[in-house]
């Protein structure tokens, strides 16, 4: 049997953007593609992304559009999955850090080890971090078409 694809409505976009916070981010500079899997905070309608300095900010620097992906996956022919085009800027302002941080850490608490470490590279130089708020442009999601729920008992 065929796995039928249906639109997600906007309530469901939003609802597992909230619920996962991991995903792959794509970006693009001098027409090559990078992507790479990323725990963000989403505070509708923003997603704040912690990072540190490195390849995924120097593309986004360079080019502050970007996409990222969301799924939840139960199976082949149970899943969601949002799609979000957006421009990412670098949050720089003390009271716009802070308020990610909060944001991030409270939503996310496994992240509070790293963000607390001083990270240091394979050089021995240390990584300054980075927060970026991604304001979405368009938010689409498709998901498998799951089958009507019925009252009538299993045999």
């Amino acid at each position: 049997m065929p796995v039928e694809i249906e639109e997600m409505p906007p309530q469901e976009a939003h609802a597992l953007l909230a619920r996962v916070g991991y995903g792959h981010l794509g970006c693009a500079r001098d027409n090559r593609p990078y992507v790479i899997p990323i725990h963000y905070a989403y505070d509708e309608p923003y997603i704040y992304i912690f990072t540190t300095e490195g390849m995924k900010t120097e593309y986004i620097n360079a080019n502050p559009q970007v996409c990222l992906q969301v799924e939840e996956v139960e199976d082949a022919t149970h899943w969601q999955s949002v799609v979000i085009v957006g421009k990412a800027e670098r949050l720089i302002s003390p009271e716009e850090i802070e308020h990610a941080m909060q944001y991030i850490t409270r939503t996310n608490p496994t992240l509070t080890p790293a963000i607390s470490l001083t990270w240091v590279d394979v050089w021995g130089r240390a990584n300054d971090i980075c927060l970026y708020r991604i304001v979405p442009q368009v938010i689409s999601g498709r998901q498998t078409k799951r089958a009507p729920a019925t009252d009538e008992p299993a045999n």
